[in-house]
């Protein structure tokens, strides 16, 4: 161990406390907001849904948060936690949560929030706990669970280094959110025509379900795409699932295990340019055009098929059928359809209208929305490199191996 660090378990270095437990008695009398394990994350708190208990004033003594206060999760993602503010509202907190106060001067909260996010990347919580079914952090665990840790002012230092990666983390996090919102709007209003792009005048049609511009065409995907039905065989190829938000993807990576039949002989083949739903789950926008590989195959409840190449632009129709409003109408025919447990097949998928502006006008708009998501897709990659950045730093700085310089730590000393 470093010269001047020591390692001390969490009971001896902070007080450790479960919040109440609901019940019905405290659904009674005057309710008082409480934090519950949903409403901590990783360094933050969600106050979008805030629910409420009675706390009596021994119990509102006890139970109200300081400023400082560590609240971490004893269930969930064990371990999770963030550090209370003191934000101006009086709160509260539910046993699902432990609250973490330090005992002694030489230990701060800060850095204990720094080393269980640590520790949690690297699996160490989920080995405490054990392979359960249901896990969860008690308290006796938590407070015989030993950290390392260097003097205070260095712990400071620490902080307040390995925040300004969560400053970039968290505002490139919360520029993917307003982009992702942007791209949904922008979809809605090019993919139905509602705006155009080169400023084109509008004249809309009604539609029945959504209004279109009246020089688009909105004909039955069956006048524009054909079934495709080509079996595997004896081939070796890959098996590709379909997901609700990435299309097709490779089923033993996004599943991690296999989950599709040892027999692949009766699944059907999917050729780069095609697009592919399982017939039971389309109605979750789970719909694909495969373009990362040249061939896979898929089980036989998929419906395949191919659009022509001569009035559809493939990455055009995809966008469209991966809208809301689509994601609707699959809901809507899966309900009605005549077949056993909800499938939509394709003599009645073929039978839902699509919008069919020119070639032109197709790609334009498919390349616009593709240009949009790549700027999200940077933005994702430049979070998950800040954020490998800090876990390589942490690994560093927790254990010693790299340290803070003298002359910034001794900031901090006289502080």
């Amino acid at each position: 161990m470093k010269v001047g660090w020591g390692k001390k378990t969490i009971g001896h270095l902070f007080d450790v406390q479960l919040g109440k437990m609901l019940s019905e008695k405290a659904k009674t009398g005057t309710q008082f907001p409480y934090l519950a394990n949903f409403n901590v994350r990783w360094g933050k708190f969600d106050f979008s849904k805030l629910n409420e208990m009675n706390f009596s004033d021994w119990e509102k003594a006890k139970y109200k948060l300081q400023k400082g206060d560590l609240l971490m999760c004893e269930g969930g993602e064990i371990g999770r936690c963030a550090i209370w503010q003191g934000a101006d509202m009086e709160i509260y907190y539910q046993k699902a949560l432990h609250r973490v106060r330090p005992k002694r001067e030489n230990i701060s909260t800060n850095y204990l929030y720094l080393y269980m996010q640590f520790i949690a990347s690297r699996g160490k919580l989920t080995r405490l706990v054990g392979e359960t079914s249901i896990a969860h952090l008690t308290r006796e665990k938590l407070l015989g669970l030993a950290i390392t840790f260097p003097p205070l002012p260095e712990q400071k230092a620490i902080a307040d280094l390995l925040s300004t990666w969560d400053e970039a983390i968290e505002k490139a996090e919360r520029l993917i959110l307003v982009k992702e919102k942007q791209l949904r709007q922008m979809s809605r209003w090019l993919l139905l025509g509602h705006k155009r792009l080169g400023n084109q005048k509008i004249e809309l049609a009604d539609g029945h379900i959504f209004e279109y511009p009246s020089d688009w065409e909105l004909v039955k995907i069956g006048k524009v795409a054909k079934e495709v039905s080509a079996r595997n065989g004896e081939s070796e190829e890959t098996v590709l699932s379909c997901s609700k938000y990435d299309g097709f993807v490779n089923s033993l990576d996004y599943f991690g295990k296999q989950v599709f039949s040892s027999d692949t002989s009766n699944y059907k083949v999917v050729k780069k340019g095609q697009f592919g739903y399982p017939s039971n789950h389309v109605e979750e926008g789970s719909i694909g055009l495969l373009e990362h590989c040249e061939k896979g195959i898929v089980s036989p409840i998929y419906v395949v098929f191919e659009a022509s190449k001569e009035k559809v632009h493939s990455p055009y129709l995809y966008k469209l059928l991966k809208t809301d409003i689509y994601r609707h109408i699959f809901q809507v025919r899966t309900s009605s359809s005549v077949y056993r447990r909800g499938s939509l097949r394709w003599g009645d998928f073929s039978k839902i209208k699509v919008l069919i502006p020119s070639l032109e006008e197709q790609q334009q708009i498919s390349e616009t929305l593709s240009s949009a998501q790549h700027e999200i897709d940077l933005l994702k990659q430049l979070a998950e490199k800040y954020k490998t950045q800090k876990r390589g730093l942490m690994q560093k700085m927790l254990n010693g191996k790299w340290r803070v310089k003298p002359e910034i730590v001794n900031q901090y000393t006289e502080a």
